[in-house]
């Protein structure tokens, strides 16, 4: 029986991963911290480790390192678990030695299962040849029986991981709710709160947040998965920065969590980009703001289109519906507020949620900002991830809801009137 240590300070996802380990027959140790997990290593001498990254007391990478500079662990299969939203950390953990690293939000049981069988049994190079021509003269029957093996073992895992998914989305439904009430309190104690206890609060919701996300995924819900890690993302940000902790990132956050609330609903759409992908317009004069918001929203691989005045805008938006429009206000000749109004008036996007690029955070531009119908606003400069997360909570909303009104508009199907119907049918 192979044995696997599992490094993860969040006990749901732990006990997840364990629970589908054991039914695969493996042995699985816990620990809940990188500086216990080195410990455990030693003691329990594993055949392959499953580690996080966002560890406390010793973070992954560091942890991975050490395990890297010591003989006897050089070979271990380490498969490493991290957010997609944080890139350096892909790179870093392939650097320091991981063996597989995967996006924890959207990873699943069976992909951590197969790549762990893969790991700790390695074909040998020639084998399957040396196995070919030795079965050459061989009776057909045994391969015949292997065969039949190999097909009803995949049908038995594949039964199991349909029922194992459905129990995790029926626990994932029954706990979401309250999951995202306690993010909420956590949230309004962070704005409310002094300094002094400011950090604590906002370690304590990071955790809420990754746990949630983690959930999430594993659950089968990959765009709210998706929105969780990037909410995490902005989170570990305003935990390692306490200066990120604004009135901005604070209501970026609040958005976000409203939304996990909208998208953890029965029957809410699980794949908001199913048909088309998301298409963010952005409008601003400045080459540099321009570049930045196309990166921040490449990093959650939605499809951007920048122009850089207001005509070239109107002529985009004039044949193409949006999911979001970012939309400087300083600009010359027409300024945002105007183009603002313009957009207002179009039919394809009347409707489409924009958020205002502004150097200036002032009452009176906030003012004009929501007189203009603007659904956000955000100051240059701005974090990279903050912009992330608030073009996936207003775009993937609007797609939500726009989805949802071709539903009901489709169902609603005019009535033939009997003679013309009668008609018809002579």
């Amino acid at each position: 029986m192979k044995k696997v240590l599992i490094i993860e300070d969040d006990p749901i996802v732990s006990h997840i991963y364990r629970s589908r380990l054991e039914k695969e027959g493996f042995e699985v140790e816990l620990a809940a911290d990188g500086q216990a997990g080195y410990y455990r290593l030693y003691e329990a001498k594993p055949d392959a480790l499953l580690l996080d990254l966002m560890l406390p007391k010793l973070n992954g990478i560091d942890l991975l390192k050490k395990i890297r500079a010591m003989r006897e662990f050089e070979k271990l299969p380490v498969v490493v678990f991290t957010n997609a939203y944080v890139a350096n950390m892909i790179h870093e953990s392939f650097s320091a030695g991981a063996s597989a690293v995967y996006n924890k939000s959207t990873v699943t049981p069976r992909q951590i299962i197969d790549v762990l069988t893969q790991l700790l049994n390695p074909q040998p190079e020639g084998e399957a040849a040396a196995q070919q021509a030795s079965g050459t003269a061989a009776s057909a029957t045994p391969a015949a029986t292997t065969a039949s093996g190999e097909a009803n073992a995949s049908l038995m895992n594949s039964a199991d991981d349909s029922a194992f998914q459905k129990e995790l989305m029926k626990s994932f439904e029954q706990t979401s709710q309250a999951s995202v009430i306690e993010m909420r309190k956590l949230l309004q104690e962070i704005s409310k709160g002094s300094e002094a206890t400011r950090a604590t609060q906002v370690e304590q919701l990071y955790r809420k947040v990754r746990s949630f996300s983690a959930n999430a995924g594993m659950a089968g819900l990959p765009y709210l998965a998706k929105m969780g890690a990037a909410t995490e993302a902005l989170m570990k940000e305003m935990v390692d920065k306490p200066k990120t902790v604004t009135a901005s990132t604070l209501r970026t956050t609040a958005h976000a969590i409203d939304f996990f609330s909208e998208l953890s609903k029965p029957g809410v759409s699980t794949n908001p980009a199913e048909d088309t992908p998301i298409d963010i317009l952005i409008v601003d004069d400045e080459m540099l703001s321009r570049r930045a918001i196309v990166y921040a929203l490449e990093k959650a691989f939605l499809k951007a289109t920048p122009v850089e005045d207001g005509e070239a805008a109107l002529a985009k938006a004039h044949g193409t519906k949006f999911d979001l429009i970012f939309l400087d206000v300083n600009m010359p000749g027409m300024d945002g507020f105007q183009l603002c109004d313009k957009l207002r008036q179009l039919g394809p996007n009347k409707t489409t949620p924009v958020i205002f690029v502004t150097a200036s955070s002032d009452f009176q531009v906030r003012a004009q900002s929501t007189l203009r119908g603007a659904s956000d606003l955000i100051a240059k400069p701005f974090m990279f991830i903050e912009l992330t997360v608030k073009a996936l909570t207003f775009a993937m909303r609007h797609r939500i809801e726009t989805q949802r009104q071709a539903r009901a508009n489709a169902s609603v199907r005019p009535m033939v009137p009997p003679v013309e119907k009668a008609e018809l049918i002579m």
